[in-house]
């Protein structure tokens, strides 16, 4: 570095030798003299740096061996740190493993746990358990959170959800609680459940089922009330007078039958017109039914007794008495035909028996009155309600034709309409033929009866004639005069 400055300042000399010549000798002198201080004293600084720098000479490699030592000791923990490296990234592949290992058995710890919610929230939601303690569906709620880990508490609540259903599940228990009447407004009343398959309500007023509401968590009161017997049954269960009581088993089923009970009335709206020719034509048939019933009963009444009667004063000749048992009954079929024959005593058995048919004969349309009515009737009906059928078909497949066959309840005003003119035509045509078969059978009775008695009284007459020929000396009466014996 010294020498470097040496140079500089030689070279500088010369450079302003050469600038301004020789032409000043002092200035020359002076710039030499100037240059060979400047290189004496850039001699001495380098000796000074040079015995700088063999002093330390020395320190330096000491400093050096020690660098070396320390590299040394550097490499060796270099090569100590690669191996705790290693192990460490081997030990953090082991542990990484074992967390993705615990990370998934808890993640299905928590599926088990959130499927297990929603399988038991299927039962307590539809429960009516949940009524009485609305806020037990919290739990479930809070398990089934995807943002929150189902921790010991929620396995806890979850338990203790499931061990109260259970519980409940078995019991019968009466409480003070509210409930939605059938006018829709809150009431209160007794309530009565009866395990997981029915609930009742009692008030002063009425008695009735009561249905679960999932989506207010609330009692229900069904639209329809019980029958009679029912109620009283569950009033008397609920004081504790009974141990019987009426239950829905089936979970429902049987309440919604009571609730959507099909009346006469409300299946005769569904019928359409159709359905007012029937009943008329039912109503009718029934009067005649009950007419019939009246007057065939009316007229053979007591008529085995009063043939018997007449058969004794008969044997007897005492033929006025006849005639006083017969007086009185005038006007029915079989002892209208007895007095035409005795009236008809003096004729010939040939002519009375022909006397008597005939008056049977003519009291056979009394006794048919209104029957070919009957039967039409019960032809007509059925057609009717066939007809009723073709124009709710009809009905059924314009509504088809026109929304298709996406919703079933739209077509279920046609098919009803087949439906009960058909019900209703058949109910009405089955009894009326059944009370027609009845009633001709009747008829037919009442005529073999009269002719019974016609040869009956056709017998007793000729038997007396042939008791006056045969003894002359006996007396014989005849009511209209004339001889027996002669005649028969």
């Amino acid at each position: 570095m010294n020498a470097f400055r040496i140079w500089i300042a030689v070279l500088t000399g010369i450079f302003w030798i050469g600038c301004i010549g020789f032409s000043n000798a002092a200035d020359m002198r002076a710039v030499s003299q100037k240059a060979n201080d400047d290189y004496h004293q850039a001699l001495m600084e380098s000796k000074k740096q040079k015995r700088k720098i063999f002093k330390n000479r020395k320190q330096l490699k000491m400093a050096i061996s020690d660098m070396e030592e320390s590299l040394k000791s550097l490499e060796s923990d270099i090569r100590s740190m690669k191996t705790e490296y290693l192990e460490l990234g081997n030990k953090q592949e082991e542990l990484t493993g074992k967390l993705n290992q615990a990370e998934m058995d808890m993640k299905g710890y928590a599926g088990v746990i959130r499927q297990t919610a929603r399988d038991i929230s299927s039962i307590i939601f539809k429960s009516h358990f949940s009524a009485q303690v609305p806020e037990r569906v919290d739990i479930l709620k809070s398990i089934q959170d995807p943002d929150q880990f189902p921790g010991i508490e929620a396995v806890k609540g979850l338990t203790g959800l499931i061990l109260e259903e259970m519980m409940k599940t078995g019991q019968v228990e009466t409480f003070q609680g509210n409930y939605l009447d059938r006018d829709g407004k809150m009431k209160d009343g007794t309530l009565l459940t009866i395990g997981p398959f029915s609930a009742v309500y009692n008030t002063s007023d009425e008695t009735g089922f009561l249905r679960y509401s999932e989506a207010y968590q609330r009692f229900t009161a069904l639209s329809t009330l019980p029958p009679w017997n029912m109620q009283r049954n569950l009033e008397t269960y609920i004081k504790g007078d009974t141990d019987a009581v009426y239950f829905d088993p089936s979970g429902g089923a049987a309440l919604k039958r009571i609730s959507h009970r099909s009346t006469l009335t409300g299946k005769i709206k569904k019928g359409g017109l159709l359905v007012w020719p029937i009943l008329a034509i039912g109503g009718f048939a029934l009067l005649i039914v009950m007419e019939r019933l009246i007057f065939l009963q009316r007229v053979h009444a007591n008529a085995d007794r009063l043939m018997k009667k007449f058969n004794q004063l008969a044997a007897k000749a005492d033929w006025d008495g006849c005639r006083k048992l017969l007086a009185p009954k005038k006007g029915r079929p079989v002892y209208n035909v007895l007095m035409a024959g005795f009236k008809a005593v003096d004729q010939s058995r040939e002519n009375l028996e022909n006397i008597l048919q005939e008056a049977i004969l003519k009291e056979l349309p009394r006794l048919e009155r209104f029957l070919p009515a009957l039967k039409v009737m019960a032809a007509v009906s059925p057609l009717i309600g066939l007809l009723g059928t073709v124009t709710g078909m009809i009905g059924t497949f314009h509504v088809i034709t026109l929304y298709g066959t996406g919703d079933p309840r739209l077509m279920s005003g046609g098919i009803s309409e087949a439906l009960v003119t058909t019900m209703l035509g058949l109910g009405v045509a089955i009894p009326v033929m059944l009370f027609h078969a009845f009633l001709r059978r009747r008829i037919e009775h009442i005529v073999g009866d009269m002719e019974e008695k016609a040869v009956a009284l056709s017998n007793i007459i000729c038997g007396r004639c042939r008791i006056g020929d045969a003894a002359s000396d006996l007396p014989v009466n005849r009511p209209y005069g004339g001889n027996y014996g002669m005649v028969c």
